[in-house]
């Protein structure tokens, strides 16, 4: 059992991956029980009774029946799970202190539902299907909660980056490193350091994990030939984050807004939001298959987008039909410190966010592919007439003209088509014809509901 002193450091720590808080217990014990499942799933933790949101120790009242009410409520989780349940004094209050084991036979059900740890919350799998999925080989499921046997936790891992996650996560300075360590559960009980610990930690996490890098490339054009820049961002996770920003800048448009700050430094306009690249840079970091030994999270900037990408698809937890609305983590640890120093928000809302971001400011939307790769696309702001009047000198004015109703409205139909060139039928088909065989545009779908797609290739 904790010491008082250890317990004090856990409620200053705030709540997070192995950490949650409960002001009362809940007339519905089972909401206790949800959270206790969740932590059986992922790495374990602690559960206080009589602390607030705040890290305020309120105490509580447990009296033998809400004791019993507690422990029968944990007796419905199968399989059975071994929990120990301390009612202990703080400060002259009176706490209840649960600690709940990593499992070793997950995945735990509770009422025939799984719930699981993401950051600072649980989540609830409805089906057992989609918890079997989530829970394919369970021994790698987990990649940054395994030890990391190779590492020196005094030589590899420097005070300066610490000290920069404590800073971020506005940690209590009278709390010991060993003590933060041990509070967030970086360290295996055989006393390795976990993956995840070592990828935020370590001075070369790269020097463990080779391909654990992001790889920031700009090209000239709208493909692959002509690469311009190259560069690998390694160090910690956090690190990589701040270093692909800052590349990303440079590759970007970047305008600034000087009217009315005053003192305050001068507004970055970022062609693209740059809070949406900041979404799926930790999204790429965070949700990442590290497994995969064979593939780096990749930035990729072209004349016409940017695309973000990391090995692994969609978590097979997640139906497709629920991406953006729910968030499930394949390194709920790294996750859960990135949570710590405020990198993600509200669990699940960072694809949504990305995608009003961009509508907000009048680009399109973000497109995503979820097989294999995960990849985001950004379209960059596009610069229409600059773009046909290389054209111009290419084509006749009927097919500019065809072109240009078309950017108007990708679902113009071949009689508005007739109506705005002022050509018959046959004249439209063949003009239509001719700018599909040159590869400027292309139908998607049927006559009924179809539209078409610009292809902005250069003469």
């Amino acid at each position: 059992m904790l010491s008082t002193a250890e317990i004090k450091s856990l409620i200053a720590s705030g709540e997070g991956y192995n950490v949650e808080f409960k002001r009362n217990i809940p007339n519905k014990v089972k909401e206790v029980t949800e959270e206790i499942c969740a932590f059986a799933n992922a790495a374990g933790g602690t559960i206080l009774l009589g602390v607030d949101d705040n890290n305020v120790i309120q105490g509580i009242t447990f009296n033998n029946a809400k004791h019993s009410a507690l422990q029968n409520s944990i007796n419905e989780i199968t399989p059975a799970l071994h929990c120990e349940i301390y009612p202990l004094e703080v400060d002259g209050k009176e706490l209840v202190l649960i600690e709940v084991p990593s499992g070793e036979s997950k995945p735990y059900v509770l009422s025939g539902a799984i719930y699981v740890r993401q950051g600072p919350n649980s989540q609830k799998l409805t089906t057992v299907e989609e918890m079997r999925d989530f829970f394919q080989q369970a021994d790698k499921i987990y990649f940054d909660e395994a030890p990391c046997k190779t590492i020196d936790i005094v030589q590899d891992i420097p005070d300066a980056n610490i000290i920069q996650f404590r800073d971020l996560a506005d940690l209590n300075s009278t709390i010991s490193n060993e003590q933060v360590f041990q509070n967030l559960k970086l360290i295996t009980k055989e006393g390795y350091l976990k993956n995840g610990a070592a990828l935020f930690f370590a001075k070369n996490p790269e020097t463990f994990f080779e391909k654990a890098v992001i790889r920031c490339i700009a090209l000239d054009g709208i493909d692959k030939r002509y690469i311009v820049d190259d560069k690998t961002m390694a160090g910690t996770l956090y690190q990589q984050f701040l270093q692909a920003m800052a590349w990303l800048k440079t590759k970007l448009n970047v305008r600034y807004d000087i009217e009315g700050v005053g003192s305050q430094p001068r507004k970055e306009l970022w062609e693209i939001p740059e809070t949406v690249f900041k979404e799926a840079i930790i999204n790429a970091l965070a949700h990442r298959d590290y497994y995969d030994k064979g593939a780096r999270i990749s930035i990729e900037v072209f004349t016409d987008r940017v695309e973000v990408s990391n090995p692994g698809g969609l978590v097979s937890g997640i139906p497709k039909n629920e991406f953006g609305k729910r968030s499930l983590s394949r390194n709920p640890l790294i996750f859960g410190l990135f949570e710590r120093i405020r990198m993600v928000e509200q669990v699940g809302s960072g694809i949504s966010r990305m995608r009003d971001l961009m509508v907000e400011e009048d680009l399109t939307p973000p497109e995503f592919n979820t097989e294999g790769i995960f990849t985001v696309t950004f379209r960059r702001p596009f610069d229409f007439d600059k773009w046909v009047d290389k054209w111009v000198d290419n084509l006749t004015d009927n097919r500019v003209g065809i072109i240009r109703a078309i950017h108007k409205d990708n679902k113009v139909s071949k009689r508005e088509l007739e109506d705005i060139i002022g050509l018959s039928p046959t004249a439209i088909d063949n003009n239509l014809d001719a700018l599909k065989d040159i590869g400027l545009i292309e139908r998607m779908g049927g006559a009924k509901g179809g539209h078409w797609k610009i292809n902005y290739i250069l003469p």
